[in-house]
């Protein structure tokens, strides 16, 4: 007989995005490993990308889904369309506002309804362990709701760190002060924590003394080998121009700016290069950045296709010769590691990081197949285009080694998960001792 887990994750199916994938691909796999996931989620709401072939994928996977109401923001939106991308400028106040309003996040109105649907679950029947994914931080208030009431052991998955996110705002003191006391209770009540690098984990420890190394165990984002399996391959996008792709949302200090100043700059000093390079862009786009093509006279080489579902995007992958991400300069950056680059490990294909050092800049310089510039630098950056472009034209651009890519196959790291899921069947509780210390 198979263990049951309950999972509590807020982004599931049909949203889409990176944030998605990690659950969806867990509770995929988790059979394999003799456990039984039920994922409790939210019913259909608005989102910036929806993506009904990954709906799909949880059908065929049968994975068991209990949704629920929510009162949060997205409910103002039409719900079967997607929420346009707004300007940069007003998407950064209505963050702050929100955040100044909700505490953790604007998701604290799933809260009610998700304890009703899981306490009426476990009335039902037997749960071995309960795990919450976050962000948002709702899902571990949740957890920790449950894991108190009925004594099942709680793993908490961190995404994204909490009170060290650098892309959470603080209106006062008294506000981080609320996050950090929250976040502890919820250290407090778990018995297993994850996260996705060793860079949140180190920040946890220093933070909160009472935690030791073993508490805490990386399990890396990934890929999943089966969204490669793409048919013939007669039917792909594939290109006689080299090809250079983005697939991710531009947000904050991320932008394609820099990226595309270098470029433009290349192609001004180099015109034969223009016939024989496109930039492909895929995911939410802003008007600004449309307008900077534009500018740059970049129209006859840029490609913006919006958000594609999974499978286009794979696709666009698989037959790209080089990808490319970004990461802006700030405080906590370093601690950033985008899902969308393990999928690029997947493609096994030539990274070009514009990123701090850190740990995506690690990450890709570690696939031997990497180049890491400053996000900012377009002089480093047009040099990385045109030694790319060289190695292109004599057919030599590298290729991520099988033996790493495999370091990052969701199923195997499924089995990561699984393997600390099966220790909290022998340990339960044994975070209780933490209770009352600083």
């Amino acid at each position: 007989m198979n263990n049951k887990v309950l999972i509590i994750s807020y982004y599931f199916p049909p949203m889409g995005l990176s944030g998605v994938q990690r659950t969806l691909k867990f509770a995929k796999y988790l059979p394999l490993y003799k456990w039984e996931p039920t994922v409790l989620t939210v019913t259909p709401t608005a989102y910036f990308a929806l993506d009904y072939s990954m709906l799909r994928e949880v059908s065929d996977s049968n994975i068991r889904t209990v949704r629920t109401n929510s009162i949060d923001p997205t409910r103002l939106f039409e719900r079967d369309k997607p929420i346009k991308m707004p300007h940069e400028r007003m998407r950064s106040f209505l963050s702050k506002v929100s955040q100044a309003l909700f505490i953790p996040d604007n998701k604290i109105g799933w809260k009610r309804e998700a304890l009703k649907a899981a306490r009426k679950l476990l009335q039902e029947e037997s749960f071995d362990v309960i795990l919450s994914t976050a962000p948002p931080y709702t899902s571990h208030l949740i957890g920790m709701a449950l894991a108190r009431e009925t004594g099942i052991p709680l793993v908490l998955d961190y995404r994204d760190a909490w009170v060290d996110n650098p892309l959470h705002f603080y209106l006062t003191p008294f506000h981080r002060m609320i996050h950090q006391r929250l976040e502890k209770a919820v250290l407090h009540s778990s018995n297993k924590i994850i996260t996705i690098n060793r860079r949140i984990k180190e920040v946890m420890i220093v933070r909160y003394p009472f935690l030791s190394y073993h508490d805490i165990s990386i399990i890396p984002q990934g890929y999943d080998p089966e969204d490669f399996h793409v048919g013939d391959p007669l039917k792909l996008p594939f290109t006689e121009k080299m090809r250079f792709t983005y697939a991710g949302t531009f947000y904050r200090n991320r932008t394609p700016k820099f990226f595309l100043r270098a470029l433009a700059e290349v192609l001004n000093q180099n015109p034969k290069m223009r016939q024989k390079i496109e930039a492909v862009f895929i995911g939410t786009f802003r008007k600004e950045n449309y307008g900077l093509i534009d500018t740059l006279g970049l129209k006859d080489v840029v490609k913006v296709f919006g958000y594609l579902d999974h499978g286009s995007t794979i696709r666009y992958l698989i037959t790209s010769d080089v990808l490319w991400m970004t990461i802006g300069i700030g405080k906590g950056e370093d601690m950033i590691s985008t899902g969308k680059l393990f999928e690029y490990i997947g493609s096994r294909k030539p990274i070009l990081g514009l990123v701090p050092d850190g740990v995506a800049g690690k990450t890709i310089l570690e696939t031997g197949a990497g180049r890491v510039v400053p996000p900012t630098d377009v002089a480093a950056i047009k040099k990385a285009i045109i030694e790319l472009f060289t190695l292109w034209e004599k057919n030599e651009l590298p290729e991520i080694p099988m033996e790493y890519a495999e370091k990052y196959d969701r199923r195997k790291l499924t089995g990561e998960l699984a393997r600390e899921l099966s220790l909290q069947l022998d340990h339960r509780g044994s975070f209780v001792k933490l209770e009352g210390k600083s």
